[in-house]
């Protein structure tokens, strides 16, 4: 069983930035893909960037130039830094492990975003973003 705890979140004004984290049991961090989720209320969870085991990345649309995924293998952390935060970017975030090491599928973030192809899954930071 791997244990993913997400830190990070907090209420900030359109513009602003955060940084989550997500630690993990497993080391090191990059096993297996990682990647975050977003689920807004009323709403599908989402992805929103993923990360391979060698560090190719891939962002959904409305991210894109705002938001890097990382991870820091001195922490053991898988990383968002969101910059530019709008307040559609309201939601709880997940961190996820996939049971996958590279891309799968026909790559696509439709395809990268089926949930039963990620084994574990931390229990969400709140971020929220006031207009």
């Amino acid at each position: 069983q791997v244990r993913l705890a997400e830190s990070g979140g907090g209420l900030v004004q359109t513009g602003d930035s955060l940084r989550l984290s997500c630690a993990s049991s497993r080391r090191p961090i990059n096993t297996y893909a990682m990647a975050w989720f977003r689920q807004a209320p009323g709403k599908e969870r989402e992805l929103v960037a993923i990360i391979t085991w060698n560090g190719d990345y891939l962002y959904t649309d409305t991210v894109k130039g705002r938001f890097t995924i990382s991870t820091d293998s001195a922490k053991n952390t898988v990383d968002l830094q969101m910059n530019g935060l709008r307040p559609e970017d309201t939601a709880v975030y997940y961190c996820a492990e996939s049971h996958y090491r590279n891309f799968w599928g026909d790559q696509s973030v439709q395809a990268l975003s089926a949930r039963d192809d990620y084994d574990f899954w931390g229990q969400g930071t709140q971020v929220t973003v006031s207009s």
